[in-house]
């Protein structure tokens, strides 16, 4: 199984995500849910770790990894914090598109610091990803 095959999966399961929690964030404080996701998000990751890890696995070899691994959970816990907020005040349909700007802002970030190369597929995709998201958000 090759990398496409775990995106889409990542989608079917980001998409479940955003009608569940709409769902579940119904008259409660966004915060608060977001804190209920991330604690089973926690176990159930630990978990997966534990009884998916290959023998060794448990090592982080430097400060620099554990930095930016530290850095990028706290970008996700913004992430959320917002996006729980978001689906609390708007609907999902139109909340979850404008998230995937992401997409558009991943693909700036990888040319910029990651020195991934711009092709001319990545920018039509984002320009196409972009109008979508002003469609959906003017709709």
């Amino acid at each position: 199984m090759n990398w496409l095959f775990w995106a889409l999966l990542s989608a079917l399961f980001a998409a479940a995500t955003a009608v569940l929690a709409k769902v579940g964030v119904a008259g409660v404080d966004s915060n608060y849910a977001t804190a209920v996701r991330t604690s089973v998000v926690v176990v159930f990751a630990w978990l997966v770790a534990y009884v998916a890890r290959a023998p060794g696995s448990f090592h982080i070899p430097s400060a620099r990894t554990w930095m930016f691994l530290t850095l990028s959970g706290l970008a996700t816990g913004l992430s959320w914090l917002c996006y729980f907020r978001a689906l609390q005040l708007g609907e999902a349909s139109r909340v979850a598109p404008i998230d995937k700007l992401s997409v558009v802002l991943v693909i700036l970030f990888a040319t910029a610091f990651l020195r991934e190369k711009l092709t001319a597929g990545k920018a039509i995709g984002g320009i196409l990803i972009l109008a979508g998201v002003v469609v959906v958000a003017l709709d």
